[in-house]
């Protein structure tokens, strides 16, 4: 037999690799600790994984990752998927930017197949714990805003635009004088955590089943200009 028979194969796809891996895990063997405490002496792997800063750029990412975000769990780590639409440059160049500078790792930025989107990405430890953001669907997730968002004007204002940014949609229609800033979405903690934080900053929003949403004109360019909605 080859030295290379298993190139290319993981345990997924064949079956002695199958076996090798679940001996393996039942004996408590690590294949990889070696070359994994060489990662961490280099730097290239942490061992310590300290809480994110608390500023503006978390604030926001965070609004972002509860819109258009997921995170996923691994046996080794959690993976943490922002999706976008490909076309909107600004949005995937600003987010990646900023899961950059807040977590110190440059993302992976990939397009779907087939779709108009792309995903910005990170694995790593602990993203759900530092994020403050459970792992998997949040359809029913009773979010409760953290209290050094809520103290801060700045930081309320950039948590929106996060959720804004992922959620959010303008339109204007002159010809019938109609103008709109919506906030959709299916969580109801979200649109009532949107609705409230929308009235603290002095505008009168409407609330219906899966949108909060922003009519007179002057509002509607208003909280635009406040959050800095798709300006990039």
């Amino acid at each position: 037999m080859p030295k290379n028979w298993n190139k290319g194969h993981t345990k997924k796809t064949h079956p002695s690799l199958e076996k090798t891996s679940n001996t393996m895990r039942l004996k408590r063997i690590d294949n990889f600790k070696i070359w994994r405490d060489r990662m961490k002496m280099n730097g290239k792997i942490r061992s310590k994984y300290i809480a994110l800063k608390k500023n503006r750029d978390l604030a926001e990412l965070i609004g972002v990752v509860l819109g258009d975000g997921h995170i996923g769990k691994f046996p080794r780590c959690e993976s943490l998927r922002i999706v976008g639409n490909y076309k909107n440059k600004g949005f995937i160049n600003r987010y990646a930017k900023l899961v950059e500078d807040v977590f110190k790792k440059i993302p992976t930025v990939s397009k779907i197949k087939a779709s108009n989107a792309s995903t910005i990405t990170i694995y790593e430890n602990k993203i759900s714990q530092r994020l403050g953001i459970p792992v998997g669907s949040r359809r029913d997730l009773q979010y409760k805003l953290p209290l050094w968002i809520k103290r801060s004007k700045k930081n309320r204002i950039s948590f929106l635009r996060g959720l804004y940014e992922a959620e959010g949609s303008i339109n204007h229609h002159e010809k019938t004088y109609t103008h709109k800033l919506l906030f959709s979405n299916k969580n109801e903690s979200l649109l009532n955590l949107v609705q409230k934080l929308v009235l603290e900053l002095g505008f009168a929003p409407h609330y219906s089943r899966d949108k909060v949403q922003i009519s007179r004109k002057n509002d509607v360019q208003k909280l635009k200009n406040l959050l800095k909605f798709r300006s990039y």
